[in-house]
């Protein structure tokens, strides 16, 4: 066993360390207020509608160079999907950037 053996599985103890630690510390950091754990729930809520609303929009055609690559309409209309909220939550993170900044620029 080498030098990089042990740096590796010292990487993977590392992560898997890490991993934990994002999962549990919400969990325990919700059980002390409530509150925070509503919100994330809201704000998961609306993930899932813009998504639901990017999937209606989707299309679920397929190229040929597609078809060459496996993917089929289902799963062309998820990838289509996926790149319709990826343009619609940018547009509205940019939205809200620019309503911050006029919002400090009047104060």
């Amino acid at each position: 066993m080498g030098i990089e053996d042990i740096g590796l599985y010292i990487s993977y103890v590392l992560f898997f360390i890490a991993l934990g630690a994002t999962i549990i510390m919400p969990l325990i950091h919700a059980v002390k207020s409530p509150g925070t754990l509503v919100k994330s729930g809201m704000s998961v809520a609306a993930l899932v509608v813009v998504f639901l609303i990017a999937y209606v929009i989707s299309d679920n055609g397929v190229t040929p160079k597609q078809a060459l690559l496996g993917v089929d309409a289902g799963g062309s209309k998820l990838i289509g999907a996926g790149l319709i909220m990826f343009y619609m939550t940018l547009i509205l993170a940019i939205i809200g950037l620019i309503g911050s900044e006029i919002n400090k620029a009047m104060k």
